[in-house]
């Protein structure tokens, strides 16, 4: 139920879509950031930590939501679909997760703008604005109320979709970096035409431009060991982005005017980090947990290509299809690749944390696994081979942590979500082999060939007339985000998993 909502400060909410916790705070406090600045030194901030971070796919869901992924499931962009040995495309957009701004009353005057990944715009005071200029946008831009989309593109122009390009070209990156300090400029000028002249109790403002440049321009924050680093625009070009970032979340303040509550918002950080797609699999084969069907008689073209041509050629190849007959393909593969009666975990595809998933007896259509001790057993088993990996160019150990998903969340095995997600190691070299004591393994590159990741860590800060805590808090839960923006709207969030966070929450 809300209440007296008049009286309260407005709430501003500015989102850096992946935006690193460490940059964020140092260079808030050093002055790169002054409006980034101004927020902790008048008020506080704190890391988002947990289990709920293993992944960066539908983080955006929990935050806004306070909804925990045991409950929503989402994890990845392509996900195993319950009751089958079938992989299908997943997005936040078709997930029944609302988040938190829909408790509102219809007295409450809402402004929302490209928040990733979430369910699309629904009627409400104010306006909403989807998938507009996020990191990789599956969907085209959509809009409440519907006409909105024309002032949009008057004022904006045409819509911009930036992809990382990992294989690019030095000149192809400068012109990534032109076209991402645009938008920038383009999106904060937009904002602030859609919030000119009309109160809002409520502005929630994403951007995703360190997102995509963080992963695009990484590799000229660092120089190779005894050299210097090459300067030029591209080697300041992530500090540049968030820079910009920051102008426009000042220029945002400016055109709102009075004392608001300000959240700096961040969903996960970055890490140097090589696909692991292939080791994923491969351990799980090696060490005769997944199994290959045996050889059928007779001859198939399909089954011969693929076998004679490297995975690298494949992937180029695969990319002239079109979106749909990809994932039919990778589908169709991971399907019928493995030998589900003689399988007891095999790995679903991901290109960094390897997803595992026990072939459950009751869950899986070709179960080998009873559930109870058995169950367990083969996770004891699993997590003491992984733990004997090596990455032979350090000596130690390939993998950093293992979560079990039934042990982080509680309750029975999940229907939607893997048993186990394992964490490589951070390494700034391509790990091509690992060694185990029964077994080498190893991985061609794939296509999508890029040297970062996501951190398990996000960021949050808070400063305003209703925000009594001062300096670090520490680590935080990530679903104590929307209670803790609900109580400053000063609506009940009891339903909700997380508590506000104490010195955050609304001071009455």
């Amino acid at each position: 139920m809300t209440r007296d909502h008049a009286a309260s400060s407005p709430l501003v909410v500015f989102g850096f879509d992946a935006g690193d916790p460490g940059f964020l705070s140092q260079w808030g406090a050093d002055g790169t950031l002054p409006n980034v600045g101004s927020v902790l030194k008048r008020g506080c901030w704190a890391r988002t930590s947990g289990p709920e971070m293993f992944c960066e796919h539908g983080m955006w869901v929990s935050l806004v939501s306070g909804e925990s992924r045991a409950k929503h499931g989402y994890h990845y962009f392509r996900q195993l679909v319950p009751g089958t040995y079938d992989l299908a495309p997943a997005r936040g957009r078709f997930l029944d997760v609302q988040p938190f701004w829909r408790r509102l009353g219809d007295e409450q005057r809402i402004a929302v703008v490209d928040v990733p990944d979430i369910a699309a715009p629904e009627p409400q005071p104010g306006f909403q604005l989807s998938e507009w200029a996020t990191h990789y946008p599956y969907f085209s831009a959509l809009t409440f109320p519907p006409d909105l989309i024309r002032k949009v593109e008057t004022s904006f122009g045409p819509r911009m979709v930036i992809h990382e390009k990992p294989d690019s070209t030095k000149q192809e990156d400068r012109e990534i970096y032109r076209l991402l300090m645009d938008r920038v400029r383009r999106k904060g000028k937009l904002c602030r035409e859609l919030l000119s002249g009309t109160r809002f109790d409520l502005v929630v403002v994403v951007f995703g431009e360190c997102h995509t440049g963080g992963h695009q321009f990484w590799k000229y924050q660092t120089s190779s060991e005894g050299s210097e680093p090459e300067s030029d625009e591209l080697t300041d070009a992530v500090k540049s982005i968030y820079q910009a970032i920051d102008r426009e979340l000042g220029l945002v303040l400016e055109e709102l005017g009075g004392d608001p509550n300000v959240f700096v918002v961040s969903s996960v950080g970055l890490k140097p980090q090589w696909p692991a797609q292939g080791l994923n699999e491969a351990l799980c084969r090696r060490l005769g947990y997944q199994h290959s069907p045996e050889a059928q008689p007779g001859f198939s073209p399909v089954h011969t290509l693929r076998r004679l041509l490297p995975q690298s050629l494949r992937d180029r190849l695969s990319q002239v299809l079109s979106r749909g007959a990809q994932e039919r393909l990778i589908s169709d593969k991971f399907k019928t690749s493995t030998d589900w009666s003689r399988t007891r975990i095999f790995c679903i595809p991901s290109l960094y944390t390897g997803q595992f998933r026990v072939n459950l007896e009751g869950r899986e259509p070709q179960g080998t696994v009873a559930p109870g001790m058995d169950y367990d057993r083969t996770l004891d088993e699993f997590e003491r081979d992984l733990e004997q990996l090596i990455d032979p160019i350090t000596g130690e150990s390939a993998i950093k942590t293992v979560f079990r998903t039934k042990d982080l969340f509680g309750g029975d095995p999940p229907e939607i979500l893997p048993d186990l997600f394992a964490e490589w190691r951070e390494a700034d070299h391509w790990v091509e082999r690992v060694v185990h004591p029964r077994a080498e393994i190893h991985q061609e590159k794939t296509e999508f060939h890029r040297g970062t990741d996501h951190a398990p860590h996000g960021f949050v800060a808070a400063a305003g007339p209703n925000i009594s805590a001062r300096g670090d808090l520490g680590d935080v839960c990530p679903l104590s985000l929307a209670p803790t923006l609900l109580s400053h709207l000063q609506v009940e969030a009891d339903d909700l998993p997380g508590e506000a966070i104490e010195g955050m929450n609304r001071r009455d």
